[in-house]
Protein backbone atom coordinates (compact mmCIF):
# COMPACT_ATOMS: atom_id res chain seq x y z
CA UNK A 1 0.00 0.00 0.00
CA UNK A 2 1.58 3.39 -1.03
CA UNK A 3 1.55 6.42 1.27
CA UNK A 4 1.43 4.13 4.42
CA UNK A 5 2.62 6.88 6.98
CA UNK A 6 0.79 6.68 10.23
CA UNK A 7 0.48 10.55 10.18
CA UNK A 8 -1.63 10.25 7.14
CA UNK A 9 -4.93 10.25 7.49
CA UNK A 10 -7.03 7.06 6.68
CA UNK A 11 -9.91 6.55 4.26
CA UNK A 12 -12.39 3.83 4.73
CA UNK A 13 -14.16 3.44 1.84
CA UNK A 14 -17.44 0.90 1.74
CA UNK A 15 -18.99 -0.66 -1.30
CA UNK A 16 -19.78 -4.44 -2.07
CA UNK A 17 -18.36 -3.50 -5.46
CA UNK A 18 -14.60 -4.39 -5.90
CA UNK A 19 -13.61 -2.54 -8.83
CA UNK A 20 -15.47 0.60 -7.28
CA UNK A 21 -13.41 0.28 -4.38
CA UNK A 22 -10.20 -0.88 -6.23
CA UNK A 23 -10.97 2.96 -8.30
CA UNK A 24 -11.77 5.04 -5.39
CA UNK A 25 -8.76 3.21 -3.41
CA UNK A 26 -6.23 4.42 -6.28
CA UNK A 27 -7.81 8.18 -6.40
CA UNK A 28 -7.55 8.28 -2.24
CA UNK A 29 -4.02 7.02 -2.63
CA UNK A 30 -3.17 9.37 -5.46
CA UNK A 31 -3.74 12.09 -2.91
CA UNK A 32 -1.56 10.38 -0.11
CA UNK A 33 -4.14 8.75 2.26
CA UNK A 34 -3.79 5.55 3.28
CA UNK A 35 -6.94 2.91 2.53
CA UNK A 36 -8.78 0.95 4.47
CA UNK A 37 -12.17 -1.21 2.61
CA UNK A 38 -14.82 -3.21 3.37
CA UNK A 39 -17.46 -4.51 1.19
CA UNK A 40 -20.55 -4.90 3.74
CA UNK A 41 -21.78 -2.89 6.41
CA UNK A 42 -20.31 -5.41 8.77
CA UNK A 43 -16.84 -5.00 7.50
CA UNK A 44 -17.07 -1.29 7.91
CA UNK A 45 -17.83 -1.75 11.93
CA UNK A 46 -14.76 -4.04 12.20
CA UNK A 47 -12.42 -1.20 10.47
CA UNK A 48 -13.89 1.41 12.37
CA UNK A 49 -12.94 -0.61 15.27
CA UNK A 50 -9.81 -1.23 14.07
CA UNK A 51 -8.43 2.28 12.77
CA UNK A 52 -10.13 5.30 13.55
CA UNK A 53 -10.75 6.33 9.70
CA UNK A 54 -10.42 10.57 9.26
CA UNK A 55 -13.30 10.15 6.38
CA UNK A 56 -16.37 7.10 5.39
CA UNK A 57 -17.00 6.57 1.51
CA UNK A 58 -20.11 5.31 1.97
CA UNK A 59 -22.25 3.45 -0.49
CA UNK A 60 -25.80 3.63 0.42
CA UNK A 61 -26.56 -0.29 -1.36
CA UNK A 62 -25.04 -2.54 0.15
CA UNK A 63 -25.82 -6.80 1.12
CA UNK A 64 -27.63 -6.86 3.93
CA UNK A 65 -27.87 -4.10 5.94
CA UNK A 66 -27.69 -0.67 3.65
CA UNK A 67 -25.34 2.29 3.78
CA UNK A 68 -28.69 4.54 4.41
CA UNK A 69 -30.10 2.25 7.72
CA UNK A 70 -26.03 2.10 9.43
CA UNK A 71 -25.77 5.89 9.03
CA UNK A 72 -27.32 7.00 11.82
CA UNK A 73 -25.51 4.60 13.80
CA UNK A 74 -22.52 5.87 12.82
CA UNK A 75 -23.07 9.51 12.93
CA UNK A 76 -24.30 8.40 16.87
CA UNK A 77 -21.02 6.43 18.19
CA UNK A 78 -18.87 8.19 15.85
CA UNK A 79 -19.94 11.82 15.13
CA UNK A 80 -16.70 13.19 14.59
CA UNK A 81 -16.12 11.35 11.29
CA UNK A 82 -17.36 13.15 8.15
CA UNK A 83 -19.51 10.67 6.10
CA UNK A 84 -19.71 10.60 1.92
CA UNK A 85 -22.21 8.44 0.59
CA UNK A 86 -22.35 6.91 -2.49
CA UNK A 87 -25.16 6.58 -4.37
CA UNK A 88 -27.35 6.13 -7.71
CA UNK A 89 -29.30 8.48 -9.48
CA UNK A 90 -32.77 6.87 -8.63
CA UNK A 91 -31.85 7.58 -5.01
CA UNK A 92 -30.99 11.21 -4.79
CA UNK A 93 -33.86 12.11 -2.55
CA UNK A 94 -33.23 9.21 0.11
CA UNK A 95 -29.40 10.73 0.23
CA UNK A 96 -30.62 14.04 -0.07
CA UNK A 97 -32.56 13.06 3.21
CA UNK A 98 -29.68 10.86 4.95
CA UNK A 99 -28.10 14.56 4.73
CA UNK A 100 -30.60 15.84 7.19
CA UNK A 101 -29.42 13.25 9.55
CA UNK A 102 -25.69 13.35 9.56
CA UNK A 103 -24.01 12.39 6.14
CA UNK A 104 -21.94 15.82 4.71
CA UNK A 105 -22.34 15.01 1.23
CA UNK A 106 -23.37 12.96 -1.87
CA UNK A 107 -21.80 11.00 -4.60
CA UNK A 108 -23.49 10.05 -8.01
CA UNK A 109 -22.48 6.89 -9.77
CA UNK A 110 -20.74 6.89 -12.04
CA UNK A 111 -18.71 8.95 -10.08
CA UNK A 112 -16.33 11.93 -11.24
CA UNK A 113 -13.42 11.10 -9.93
CA UNK A 114 -12.26 14.60 -9.78
CA UNK A 115 -15.53 15.55 -7.71
CA UNK A 116 -14.35 12.41 -5.73
CA UNK A 117 -11.05 14.63 -4.74
CA UNK A 118 -12.80 17.31 -4.42
CA UNK A 119 -14.75 15.99 -1.62
CA UNK A 120 -12.04 13.93 0.13
CA UNK A 121 -9.82 17.58 0.28
CA UNK A 122 -13.06 19.57 1.47
CA UNK A 123 -13.71 17.60 4.60
CA UNK A 124 -9.84 15.85 5.36
CA UNK A 125 -7.64 18.39 3.49
CA UNK A 126 -4.32 17.08 2.02
CA UNK A 127 -1.61 15.82 3.90
CA UNK A 128 0.99 18.67 3.50
CA UNK A 129 -1.83 21.06 4.23
CA UNK A 130 -3.22 19.17 7.33
CA UNK A 131 0.92 19.65 8.02
CA UNK A 132 1.05 23.38 7.90
CA UNK A 133 -2.29 24.04 9.37
CA UNK A 134 -0.97 22.22 12.34
CA UNK A 135 2.15 24.35 12.80
CA UNK A 136 -0.11 27.34 11.94
CA UNK A 137 -1.97 28.52 15.54
CA UNK A 138 -5.34 29.93 15.19
CA UNK A 139 -5.65 33.51 13.84
CA UNK A 140 -6.26 36.26 15.76
CA UNK A 141 -9.56 38.14 15.08
CA UNK A 142 -8.06 41.21 13.61
CA UNK A 143 -6.31 39.21 10.84
CA UNK A 144 -7.78 38.10 7.91
CA UNK A 145 -6.32 35.12 5.57
CA UNK A 146 -8.27 33.39 2.78
CA UNK A 147 -5.86 33.55 -0.55
CA UNK A 148 -3.47 30.42 -0.37
CA UNK A 149 -0.70 33.67 -1.29
CA UNK A 150 -1.02 34.98 1.88
CA UNK A 151 -1.52 31.52 3.87
CA UNK A 152 1.84 30.75 2.75
CA UNK A 153 3.33 33.54 4.19
CA UNK A 154 2.14 33.38 7.55
CA UNK A 155 3.10 29.54 7.38
CA UNK A 156 6.78 30.56 6.81
CA UNK A 157 6.72 33.01 9.42
CA UNK A 158 5.24 31.08 11.72
CA UNK A 159 8.44 28.68 11.51
CA UNK A 160 11.37 32.14 11.61
CA UNK A 161 9.37 33.13 15.12
CA UNK A 162 10.76 30.17 16.74
CA UNK A 163 14.03 31.97 16.46
CA UNK A 164 15.59 35.14 17.08
CA UNK A 165 17.19 35.93 13.31
CA UNK A 166 16.32 39.12 11.73
CA UNK A 167 13.69 39.35 9.26
CA UNK A 168 13.18 41.33 6.11
CA UNK A 169 9.26 42.17 5.37
CA UNK A 170 8.75 43.10 2.05
CA UNK A 171 5.83 44.50 0.12
CA UNK A 172 3.92 47.56 -1.10
CA UNK A 173 2.77 49.97 1.36
CA UNK A 174 -0.53 48.92 2.87
CA UNK A 175 -0.26 45.34 2.42
CA UNK A 176 0.19 44.54 5.83
CA UNK A 177 3.53 44.20 6.95
CA UNK A 178 3.39 45.63 10.50
CA UNK A 179 0.60 43.27 11.18
CA UNK A 180 2.95 40.08 9.48
CA UNK A 181 5.23 41.69 12.09
CA UNK A 182 3.59 41.28 14.97
CA UNK A 183 2.10 37.94 14.45
CA UNK A 184 6.13 36.89 14.51
CA UNK A 185 6.17 38.84 17.70
CA UNK A 186 3.22 36.95 19.25
CA UNK A 187 4.35 33.61 18.07
CA UNK A 188 7.64 34.19 19.61
CA UNK A 189 9.57 33.21 22.66
CA UNK A 190 9.57 37.02 23.03
CA UNK A 191 6.05 37.29 22.77
CA UNK A 192 5.63 38.62 26.16
CA UNK A 193 8.22 41.46 25.96
CA UNK A 194 7.72 44.75 24.05
CA UNK A 195 6.93 45.55 20.38
CA UNK A 196 8.27 48.76 19.46
CA UNK A 197 7.83 50.24 16.02
CA UNK A 198 9.33 52.43 14.13
CA UNK A 199 8.83 54.20 11.00
CA UNK A 200 11.81 55.28 9.57
CA UNK A 201 10.63 57.53 6.91
CA UNK A 202 8.82 59.54 9.46
CA UNK A 203 11.77 60.14 11.82
CA UNK A 204 13.27 63.73 11.62
CA UNK A 205 16.61 63.27 9.83
CA UNK A 206 18.33 65.43 12.03
CA UNK A 207 16.65 63.55 15.11
CA UNK A 208 16.58 59.55 13.97
CA UNK A 209 19.92 58.83 15.89
CA UNK A 210 18.44 60.31 19.27
CA UNK A 211 14.90 58.72 18.43
CA UNK A 212 16.82 55.35 17.48
CA UNK A 213 19.79 54.87 19.89
CA UNK A 214 18.93 57.65 22.53
CA UNK A 215 20.73 60.33 24.16
CA UNK A 216 22.01 61.79 27.32
CA UNK A 217 21.10 65.34 29.02
CA UNK A 218 23.01 67.47 27.06
CA UNK A 219 24.17 66.28 24.03
CA UNK A 220 22.81 68.97 21.70
CA UNK A 221 20.47 72.02 22.29
CA UNK A 222 17.31 71.20 23.34
CA UNK A 223 18.26 67.74 25.34
CA UNK A 224 17.74 68.91 28.77
CA UNK A 225 17.06 64.96 29.78
CA UNK A 226 18.46 61.83 29.02
CA UNK A 227 16.47 59.39 25.90
CA UNK A 228 15.79 56.16 25.91
CA UNK A 229 15.61 55.65 22.35
CA UNK A 230 13.33 52.97 20.75
CA UNK A 231 16.37 50.43 21.01
CA UNK A 232 16.52 50.09 24.86
CA UNK A 233 12.58 51.07 24.60
CA UNK A 234 12.85 47.46 22.67
CA UNK A 235 14.75 45.65 25.14
CA UNK A 236 13.64 42.06 25.90
CA UNK A 237 11.62 42.00 23.10
CA UNK A 238 11.17 43.06 19.65
CA UNK A 239 12.09 46.45 17.03
CA UNK A 240 10.28 46.97 14.45
CA UNK A 241 11.49 49.27 11.92
CA UNK A 242 9.61 50.48 8.91
CA UNK A 243 11.07 51.81 6.02
CA UNK A 244 14.33 50.67 6.54
CA UNK A 245 15.39 51.70 3.62
CA UNK A 246 14.88 55.44 4.20
CA UNK A 247 17.51 55.30 7.45
CA UNK A 248 20.99 57.42 6.18
CA UNK A 249 23.81 55.58 5.35
CA UNK A 250 25.35 57.26 9.01
CA UNK A 251 22.69 55.93 10.89
CA UNK A 252 22.74 52.17 9.08
CA UNK A 253 26.38 52.29 10.13
CA UNK A 254 25.31 52.43 13.88
CA UNK A 255 22.20 49.81 13.24
CA UNK A 256 24.56 47.15 12.27
CA UNK A 257 27.01 47.67 14.96
CA UNK A 258 24.11 47.01 17.07
CA UNK A 259 22.93 43.85 15.46
CA UNK A 260 26.24 42.65 15.66
CA UNK A 261 27.69 43.34 19.34
CA UNK A 262 24.05 43.93 20.30
CA UNK A 263 25.33 47.07 22.20
CA UNK A 264 24.52 50.93 21.31
CA UNK A 265 25.91 53.97 22.06
CA UNK A 266 23.37 57.14 22.84
CA UNK A 267 24.17 60.35 21.20
CA UNK A 268 26.52 62.58 23.54
CA UNK A 269 27.76 59.42 25.05
CA UNK A 270 30.66 57.18 24.79
CA UNK A 271 29.94 54.41 27.07
CA UNK A 272 28.19 51.10 25.30
CA UNK A 273 24.83 50.13 26.46
CA UNK A 274 23.96 46.95 25.89
CA UNK A 275 20.31 45.63 24.46
CA UNK A 276 18.82 42.35 23.92
CA UNK A 277 16.22 42.74 20.78
CA UNK A 278 15.10 40.78 17.66
CA UNK A 279 15.14 42.75 14.64
CA UNK A 280 12.17 42.95 12.38
CA UNK A 281 12.81 45.16 9.33
CA UNK A 282 10.01 45.91 6.52
CA UNK A 283 9.99 47.93 3.38
CA UNK A 284 8.60 48.75 -0.29
CA UNK A 285 11.95 49.68 -1.88
CA UNK A 286 14.22 47.56 -3.93
CA UNK A 287 16.86 47.53 -1.29
CA UNK A 288 19.39 45.71 -3.62
CA UNK A 289 18.74 48.84 -6.23
CA UNK A 290 19.84 50.80 -3.09
CA UNK A 291 22.89 48.68 -2.56
CA UNK A 292 23.68 48.94 -6.22
CA UNK A 293 23.28 52.92 -6.01
CA UNK A 294 25.15 53.60 -2.73
CA UNK A 295 22.17 54.23 -0.50
CA UNK A 296 21.73 51.27 1.25
CA UNK A 297 25.11 49.36 2.75
CA UNK A 298 25.35 45.91 1.34
CA UNK A 299 26.71 44.27 5.06
CA UNK A 300 23.85 46.11 6.52
CA UNK A 301 21.21 44.16 3.72
CA UNK A 302 22.67 41.04 4.17
CA UNK A 303 22.77 41.32 8.17
CA UNK A 304 18.87 41.97 8.21
CA UNK A 305 17.47 39.49 4.93
CA UNK A 306 18.68 36.37 7.09
CA UNK A 307 15.18 35.24 6.57
CA UNK A 308 12.90 37.44 3.95
CA UNK A 309 9.42 37.25 3.33
CA UNK A 310 6.96 39.23 0.72
CA UNK A 311 3.54 40.04 1.41
CA UNK A 312 1.79 40.16 -2.11
CA UNK A 313 -0.41 42.73 -3.17
CA UNK A 314 -4.13 42.96 -2.66
CA UNK A 315 -4.30 42.68 -6.27
CA UNK A 316 -2.79 39.09 -6.37
CA UNK A 317 -4.98 37.83 -3.12
CA UNK A 318 -8.63 38.52 -4.60
CA UNK A 319 -9.66 36.15 -2.41
CA UNK A 320 -9.02 38.15 0.66
CA UNK A 321 -10.61 41.26 -0.49
CA UNK A 322 -14.63 40.38 0.24
CA UNK A 323 -13.59 38.68 3.46
CA UNK A 324 -11.62 41.94 4.66
CA UNK A 325 -14.41 44.44 3.38
CA UNK A 326 -16.76 42.45 5.88
CA UNK A 327 -14.28 42.72 8.66
CA UNK A 328 -13.69 46.33 7.93
CA UNK A 329 -17.68 46.44 8.08
CA UNK A 330 -18.23 45.14 11.28
CA UNK A 331 -15.60 47.48 13.04
CA UNK A 332 -16.41 50.36 11.28
CA UNK A 333 -20.39 49.80 11.44
CA UNK A 334 -20.69 47.83 14.61
CA UNK A 335 -22.70 44.89 13.24
CA UNK A 336 -22.39 42.58 10.12
CA UNK A 337 -22.79 44.56 7.23
CA UNK A 338 -23.97 43.08 3.89
CA UNK A 339 -22.56 43.97 0.75
CA UNK A 340 -25.14 44.19 -2.35
CA UNK A 341 -23.41 41.94 -5.38
CA UNK A 342 -22.92 45.51 -7.17
CA UNK A 343 -20.71 46.49 -4.93
CA UNK A 344 -18.72 43.53 -4.20
CA UNK A 345 -18.15 42.79 -8.05
CA UNK A 346 -16.90 46.63 -7.52
CA UNK A 347 -14.66 45.33 -5.05
CA UNK A 348 -13.58 42.69 -6.99
CA UNK A 349 -12.78 44.68 -9.90
CA UNK A 350 -11.05 47.58 -8.60
CA UNK A 351 -7.36 46.90 -8.49
CA UNK A 352 -6.39 48.11 -5.10
CA UNK A 353 -3.12 50.23 -5.25
CA UNK A 354 -2.79 51.08 -2.02
CA UNK A 355 -3.24 47.54 -1.22
CA UNK A 356 -5.57 46.64 2.42
CA UNK A 357 -4.82 50.17 4.08
CA UNK A 358 -6.51 52.07 0.80
CA UNK A 359 -9.54 48.98 0.90
CA UNK A 360 -9.74 50.00 5.11
CA UNK A 361 -10.36 53.41 4.24
CA UNK A 362 -13.09 52.31 1.35
CA UNK A 363 -14.98 50.52 3.81
CA UNK A 364 -14.87 53.21 6.94
CA UNK A 365 -16.22 55.65 4.19
CA UNK A 366 -19.07 53.13 3.39
CA UNK A 367 -20.31 52.61 6.70
CA UNK A 368 -20.59 56.63 7.23
CA UNK A 369 -22.74 56.83 4.13
CA UNK A 370 -24.87 53.92 4.27
CA UNK A 371 -27.98 53.91 6.00
CA UNK A 372 -28.66 50.63 7.42
CA UNK A 373 -26.13 47.79 7.12
CA UNK A 374 -26.31 47.31 3.01
CA UNK A 375 -23.47 48.65 1.32
CA UNK A 376 -24.36 49.61 -2.22
CA UNK A 377 -21.84 51.12 -4.77
CA UNK A 378 -22.69 54.35 -4.44
CA UNK A 379 -21.33 54.23 -0.91
CA UNK A 380 -17.70 53.00 -2.12
CA UNK A 381 -15.29 55.69 -3.11
CA UNK A 382 -16.01 57.03 -7.33
CA UNK A 383 -13.07 55.27 -8.86
CA UNK A 384 -14.31 52.03 -7.33
CA UNK A 385 -18.42 52.16 -7.61
CA UNK A 386 -17.09 53.25 -11.43
CA UNK A 387 -16.71 49.90 -11.84
CA UNK A 388 -20.04 48.25 -10.21
CA UNK A 389 -22.45 49.34 -13.87
CA UNK A 390 -19.69 47.64 -16.12
CA UNK A 391 -19.14 44.45 -14.19
CA UNK A 392 -23.44 44.38 -13.60
CA UNK A 393 -23.50 44.61 -17.65
CA UNK A 394 -20.97 41.80 -18.14
CA UNK A 395 -22.40 38.62 -19.90
CA UNK A 396 -24.05 35.73 -17.17
CA UNK A 397 -21.91 32.76 -17.55
CA UNK A 398 -21.90 31.58 -21.47
CA UNK A 399 -21.85 28.01 -22.61
CA UNK A 400 -17.88 28.88 -22.81
CA UNK A 401 -17.92 29.15 -18.97
CA UNK A 402 -17.62 33.03 -18.99
CA UNK A 403 -18.63 34.61 -15.22
CA UNK A 404 -19.99 37.73 -14.50
CA UNK A 405 -18.38 39.71 -11.81
CA UNK A 406 -21.32 39.95 -9.97
CA UNK A 407 -21.56 36.29 -10.11
CA UNK A 408 -17.56 35.90 -9.39
CA UNK A 409 -17.82 37.97 -6.36
CA UNK A 410 -21.28 35.76 -4.97
CA UNK A 411 -18.96 32.72 -5.39
CA UNK A 412 -15.59 33.87 -4.03
CA UNK A 413 -18.10 35.20 -1.11
CA UNK A 414 -19.35 32.14 -0.42
CA UNK A 415 -16.95 29.96 -0.49
CA UNK A 416 -15.03 32.63 2.13
CA UNK A 417 -18.21 32.60 4.60
CA UNK A 418 -17.65 29.01 4.12
CA UNK A 419 -14.09 28.63 4.97
CA UNK A 420 -13.07 26.81 1.01
CA UNK A 421 -15.53 24.32 1.59
CA UNK A 422 -17.23 23.90 -1.45
CA UNK A 423 -19.58 21.29 -0.42
CA UNK A 424 -21.48 24.06 2.55
CA UNK A 425 -20.94 27.02 -0.61
CA UNK A 426 -22.62 24.89 -3.12
CA UNK A 427 -25.38 24.33 -0.37
CA UNK A 428 -25.36 27.82 0.25
CA UNK A 429 -25.57 29.25 -3.62
CA UNK A 430 -28.41 26.79 -4.23
CA UNK A 431 -26.57 24.47 -6.80
CA UNK A 432 -25.14 21.43 -7.34
CA UNK A 433 -20.97 20.49 -6.51
CA UNK A 434 -20.65 19.73 -9.67
CA UNK A 435 -21.96 22.76 -10.72
CA UNK A 436 -19.72 25.27 -8.22
CA UNK A 437 -16.55 22.86 -9.68
CA UNK A 438 -17.40 24.23 -13.36
CA UNK A 439 -17.58 27.81 -12.13
CA UNK A 440 -14.75 27.49 -10.07
CA UNK A 441 -12.92 26.36 -13.28
CA UNK A 442 -14.56 28.87 -15.12
CA UNK A 443 -12.88 31.13 -12.33
CA UNK A 444 -9.51 29.92 -12.78
CA UNK A 445 -9.37 30.85 -16.11
CA UNK A 446 -10.39 33.95 -15.84
CA UNK A 447 -7.02 36.59 -15.81
CA UNK A 448 -7.63 38.86 -13.13
CA UNK A 449 -8.59 42.79 -13.63
CA UNK A 450 -5.24 44.45 -14.97
CA UNK A 451 -4.21 47.36 -12.84
CA UNK A 452 -1.93 47.86 -10.95
CA UNK A 453 -6.17 46.95 11.59
CA UNK A 454 -4.30 44.96 8.29
CA UNK A 455 -3.14 47.53 6.14
CA UNK A 456 0.99 48.29 6.94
Amino acid sequence: MRGNSGKQPLILIVDDDEAHRRLFAEVVHSLGFRVTEAGSAEEAWDRIADEHPGLILLDVRLPGKSGLEILPDLKKKHPEIPIVLITAYGDVREAVEAMKIGAVDYLLKPVDLEELEAVILDHVGRPDELASKSRLPPLPSNVVCVSPAFQKVLETAYLVAQSDAPVLILGPSGSGKEVVARLIRDWSARREGPFVAANCAGLPESLVESELFGHVAGAFTGATADRMGYFRAAHGGTLFLDEIGELPLTVQAKLLRALETGEIIPVGSEKPVKTDFRLLAATNRNLEELVKAGRFREDLYFRINVVELTIPPLKDRREDILPLAEFFGRQFARQPVRFSPQAMAALLSYHWPGNVRQLRNAIQRACLLAQGNIILPEHLPSEVAALASSAHQAPQESEEGRLSAVERATILSTLAECGGNRTLAARKLGISRRALIYKLKALEALSPPSGNDQSR
